[in-house]
């Protein structure tokens, strides 16, 4: 009898410069290090992704989003289940929620821990 084959681990990526995320399976500290982590699973499904809007001193997800954006917009969106803000900056979480959106990426407000 031919046992049956493990689930896949789920792809989880975050970009946050404190928080642990322990549910993560990459995470990422700076807006450099977030857009190389999506670039080395371009073409992937990424079954969630976490951002963080404030990623400290002048650094933010924009560039983050920004790569997002415009791969939607040549017709080559990243395929992501969902994405998830998790700011505590309320007007950089929504910006980063509209945007998102815009491109047709499912993506949820969160509370930031």
């Amino acid at each position: 009898m031919q046992q049956p084959s493990p689930e896949p681990t789920p792809i989880i990526l975050a970009v946050d410069d404190l928080r642990a995320l322990p549910r993560a399976t990459r995470l990422a500290r700076t807006s450099r290090e977030g857009v190389q982590l999506l670039e080395e699973h371009r073409g992937m499904f990424i079954d969630e992704l976490w951002l963080d809007h404030d990623l400290g001193g002048d650094d933010s997800i924009m560039p983050v989003v920004t790569l997002l954006e415009e791969a939607a917009f040549h017709g080559y969106p990243f395929q992501i289940g969902i994405v998830y803000v998790h700011s505590a900056n309320p007007i950089g979480a929504e910006t980063v929620v509209r945007s998102l959106s815009h491109w047709k990426y499912h993506v949820r407000r969160a509370v930031a821990q």
